[in-house]
Parts: C-alpha cells; structure tokens; sequence
C-alpha cells in the first residue's frame, strides 16, 4: 500500500457523499482523490443549466435535524449564499387542488357534498367488509379510508412513482407516511379534538436553499477539495478495485482512454453497491455476485418547460393524482428561486418515474417535450402553446428499489466486505442502496471520514437516517415527538425514507417506507 505516513483514499463518485468525504479528508489534509465518471459533480443534488435556465433533480429542501451537516453547508457556502424560502406543496386530482400531506376534512370538501356522501360510505363499508390483505399498500390504505379515497389519492401516485400495481408494494411504506391517520381518526379528532389529539404534527413551512439551486454547493466542494491539495477527476469511470488478504489495495479508472492505477489504504464509493461488487478483482464469490445484480433502481425523466411567470403556481412542487397522465410531479424552479430562472418567466419541471431503456426513457427529447406540453395542458396548469422553450434531463438509479430481496441482498454484501475488504467504506444513497436524503447522505461520509481519521469502527454508519421521528415533523407545544408510532418503531436499519418493499409471505417490521421522493 501507498503509505509513507499518509493514508491515501480514492472516493468513488462526486455526489454529495463523495465530495463531502473529499472536503473533509483534504481539510484534514490527507491525500484523497476523487474519481467520477460524468462530466459534472454533484449526482442527483446537481443543478442542471440550460441556455442560462437552472434546474434540479427533483427537488432539493436544505433541512436536516443534523446539526453537523447544517453547519458543514454553512461551512462550504457563505451565509448570504442562501435564501430561507416558503415551503407549499399541493395534490392535484381532476383539476382541483388539495392539501398535502391529505387531510381528510379538506379532501372532502374539495371533492363536493355528493362525492364526499360516496367517500365516507365507503369508509363505513370498509369497516364492514375490510379488505382481506393489509399486507399491501392498498389493502391497508382503503382499510383506513375506504376504496373510493383510497382511488383518488393514494392509488395513481403511488402507481406511477414505483411502476407496480398498489397490491405488490409492501403496506409498511403507508404505515410509516400515513402512520395513525385515518378517516375514522380525522372525523373523531375534528368532533372532540381537545381529547382525542395527543400530538399535532405539523411540516416544516420554510427551508434553505442556495441561491442558484443544490449544485452551487458542490461545485464549491469541488473547488475546496482542489485547494486543499486533494483530487477530482471528471469523465473518469472506475474499471476495478484491486485487492488481496488485506483489502482493496488500488483503484483502476479510466481517463482519455487510458488507464490509471492509484494505490489506496481506503476506498470510500458512492456508486451503486450493485456496480461496486461487480468491480472487485479478484472477483467476489458468486453468491455475492449474485446478490449484487439482483438489486433494482428506478430511474428518473425531468423535462423542463420555460412559461411566462403568470402561468406557474405558488408551489414548489405539486403531486399530480389525476389519472391519465404519465406526469407524476411538477417543480415550479421560480418558487425554488428567483436566481434559477430569468425575469418574466419561470421553469416548470415536469417529472416522470421510469425504468432505464423503456419506452419513455429512449424517446426522442423532442417528442418528451411535445408530451410534457400536451400533459401540461390536461392537467390545467397550463396551456400548451404558452411553452416558450424546453429541455429533457436523464438520471439514472435515481432511487434504489426495495424488493422483496433486497435486504437480504446487501446484507450479504455487507457481511461479505466486512470479512474480505473491511476497508472499503459505502456511503450515500446508492452506495448503501439506501434511500437517503442529502443530508443522511453527507452524514454517512462524515462519520466514515471519522472513523478513518481515528482508525477505528467506533461510528455505525449503517445506523444514519434510523430516526424516531419522520424527517420534516416538527414537535408539538408540548414538546413531545411528533412521531405517531411509537415504541413499535424499530431501531434496525432502514426507516427514514425508504421505498416499498414487495410483501413477503412472512410478516414484516414496520420501517422501510416513508414519503414520495421530494428531497
């Protein structure tokens, strides 16, 4: 190994793990390259410009309950750097807003006194006749607010988001998001709310956010890392990660064509796990190999559309319900920030949920956008012909995918690194095939870098994004946790904002599923 009293790292991948861990070895001024294989850093928290239009990938609050990491973000970008913005965000479905997260008295009224008659039947019918599986994501849902909610604003999301039907998705990810909230609860806290409501959980109403969108952050990492006399190389794609009895021992990428050897003591990667296994030479043994290329991704479409001002909307973003349309989200980058957009217009960010190779994702960018524009219009947040300009942008393994193996999956993986290269660290959403948000992300590095630093194992870093309490839940007057769930919460890895998960023929824990992908 290449030592001399120095320990040098090579990080896989210049996302937000991998520059955070980047920034802190070079600050510790340890010899630390960075290998990634696009042209720009940042991942999915990267801000995409077009012909002076900025935009995310989906999109990015800065809001942690990690006091580490706000004062690291505070620490790359100067305070004036960033604008404290109004958070709102809105269901739509068939043309009338409501809403989010859902409260039942609000869905009513919007639906009208007849459909609201229908909805609260169904309920009652549901507490007759439940449905006979709750292990599944619909089962549960239309048992706590019957069919004909469940229908409107549950199913269509739900469906487009992880593109399997409600009956194969795991009900653990409604329990989490929904928790103990029903229409039964909604209609007995509303009669008698002194005594019936414990806790009131309430949604952060404002968040920061840097003034030209996430990817200013780490294009300032970039640039610190490169002071402080560390590494970041672009366009420069890992081919194998060498080892022996001791661990990884080098990191073989290619640059311009050629390859280049770097010798390391760690490895820190933020690639997807699957493609960091695949990568091992000598080879991992089959089992694990196997393990590796049964882990799943869904991937992601945004197409931007340039409108005048006066046709966005007060959201940042809005969850569109409405069946019909392919569009499962829409970003308003004006209401993000006034610097993402030019004066007159804004940016609307329609977001699609896909597989990579499917029909969506191999169209034509011209034909996305003639279908962003027609969905635009269905939807009536827009008309059509009002579309001054408009841009498609590809991501992907944008959000890991839970199946129903997937825990078994990394488990193997994990056990397999600890044993035959303990100094290879994960970190990051893909990396621990882990659905993080950014924060979470940066965390995981940090404690990684520590425990690098220390020489030691003191940090589980498996342990980040396991919380009491659902990321944005504030605390009520009380002061009591907002969480609902109580001592039923697992402390084992996952929560947080995880995806679903198939069900099982075995009963499962009640900590992989959280909210849609808004962070």
């Amino acid at each position: 190994m290449m030592s001399h009293g120095q320990q040098t790292t090579v990080v896989i991948g210049a996302g937000p793990a991998g520059l955070t861990a980047a920034y802190k070895l070079s600050k510790a001024d340890k010899p630390v390259v960075v290998y990634e294989a696009s042209d720009v850093v940042g991942g999915i928290s990267q801000t995409v410009e077009r012909d002076g239009w900025r935009f995310d990938i989906g999109g990015h609050r800065f809001f942690t309950k990690v006091s580490e990491v706000e004062a690291l973000w505070h620490e790359i970008l100067d305070d004036d750097e960033f604008l404290l913005r109004p958070r709102m965000s809105r269901i739509l479905y068939q043309g009338t807003f409501f809403d989010y997260p859902l409260k039942p008295f609000n869905a009513l009224k919007g639906l009208g006194l007849l459909e609201a008659v229908r909805c609260v039947a169904s309920y009652f019918w549901v507490r007759v006749r439940p449905p006979k599986d709750q292990s599944t994501f619909e089962g549960w849902v239309a048992a706590r607010f019957g069919w004909r909610l469940y229908g409107m604003f549950f199913k269509t999301y739900t469906e487009k988001l992880w593109g399997v039907p409600g009956t194969e998705i795991q009900a653990d990810w409604a329990a989490q998001r929904i928790k103990n909230l029903s229409l039964g609860n909604a209609i007995v806290n509303a009669l008698a709310p002194k005594r019936n409501q414990k806790k009131i959980t309430t949604l952060i109403d404002e968040f920061q956010y840097p003034k030209y969108g996430p990817g200013m952050m780490w294009e300032r990492a970039y640039e610190l890392v490169a002071k402080n006399n560390g590494e970041v190389v672009l366009n420069t794609p890992v081919e194998t990660i060498s080892r022996d009895e001791r661990g990884a021992v080098a990191v073989m990428a290619q640059q311009n064509g050629t390859s280049e050897r770097r010798e390391c003591d760690h490895v820190i990667s933020s690639m997807p796990l699957s493609e960091l296994v695949l990568l091992m030479d000598p080879p991992a043994p089959e089992h694990v190999r196997k393990a590796a290329a049964d882990l799943g991704y869904r991937d992601f479409l945004t197409i931007a559309l340039v409108v005048p001002d006066e046709d966005g909307f007060p959201d940042n973003w809005i969850y569109v319900h409405t069946p019909g349309v392919h569009v499962g989200r829409v970003q308003n980058f004006g209401q993000w920030s006034p610097y993402m957009v030019k004066e007159g217009f804004t940016c609307l960010g329609l977001e699609y949920f896909v597989n990579e190779g499917d029909e969506l994702w191999s169209a034509p960018d011209d034909e996305l956008i003639e279908l962003a524009k027609r969905e635009l219009e269905m939807t009536g947040l827009a008309k059509a012909h009002r579309v001054e300009a408009g841009y498609v942008v590809r991501m992907p393994k944008a959000y890991p995918v839970y199946d129903e193996n997937y825990r078994r999956n990394v488990d193997t993986i994990r056990e397999w690194l600890a044993a035959e290269a303990p100094n290879v660290h994960p970190v990051g959403r893909n990396g621990m095939h882990k659905y993080n948000n950014q924060d979470h992300s940066m965390f995981t590095a940090m404690l990684t870098v520590e425990n690098i630093l220390a020489g030691s194992n003191d940090h589980d870093v498996w342990s980040v994004n396991v919380e009491e309490e659902y990321h944005e839940e504030g605390e009520d007057s009380s002061g009591d946790s907002s969480s609902d769930e109580g001592s039923d919460r697992p402390s084992s890895e996952g929560g947080g904002r995880d995806a679903p998960i198939t069900p099982k023929p075995r009963p499962r824990s009640r900590e992989q599923m959280s909210s849609p992908p808004d962070s």
